[in-house]
């Protein structure tokens, strides 16, 4: 049981004194690049997609139209 005490301890002390935290203004920036990086691969992925359905439906249609 010490053996955990001790631990959580030292993982505390890490956090409070060793870990570099992002300032207020890095971490708004980081958040900002995060959402327009995700609306682009969601709008890529969107894109083949739809992409993928026309091209599979022209086969569709070409086999068993």
């Amino acid at each position: 049981m010490a053996g955990i005490v001790e631990y959580v301890q030292e993982a505390v002390d890490e956090l409070k004194n060793k870990v570099s935290w992002p300032t207020w203004s890095e971490l708004q920036s980081s958040a900002i690049v995060t959402l327009v990086a995700t609306f682009i691969i969601a709008l890529i992925i969107y894109l083949m997609d739809v992409l993928f359905g026309q091209g599979m439906g022209l086969i569709y249609k070409g086999i068993f139209g």
